[in-house]
């Protein structure tokens, strides 16, 4: 009787692996041992990469809104300060496009922001 050693576990187990590293240069999709450690290792940056995205997008839009603000004598801080004062609940992203895409209409919103900061000043 021949003895079972899991061959077929053990390729399929191999070929997802090797499956999931096509296209990595060199040995690194071809053989199974160094496949598998570009592998584990590009699953740990997924896995950072989609949180530091979040991050990353969230300083684009900030610095965004500030140099619309700058256009419009406020800094960021106080704009924030301001919206805040005016009870305009508006997300960041969102901001950030009306900045961009209708200027018109950011001005406006920035002053309602100085204007509930004035009022508060006194």
């Amino acid at each position: 009787m021949p003895r079972g050693k899991n061959g077929t576990v053990t390729r399929n187990r191999r070929k997802k692996t090797l499956k999931l590293a096509k296209g990595y240069f060199g040995s690194k999709h071809a053989i199974y041992r160094t496949a598998h450690e570009q592998v584990m290792h590009s699953l740990k940056y997924a896995y950072r990469d989609r949180r530091q995205l979040k991050r990353e997008m969230r300083k684009l839009w900030i610095a965004r809104i500030n140099a619309a603000a700058h256009a419009n004598d406020i800094n960021y801080s106080q704009l924030t300060h301001g919206l805040k004062l005016a009870n305009i609940d508006i997300n960041r992203k969102m901001l950030s496009e009306i900045a961009i895409h209708d200027p018109k209409g950011f001005t406006a919103i920035v002053n309602k922001a100085k204007k509930a900061l004035d009022k508060h000043a006194e």
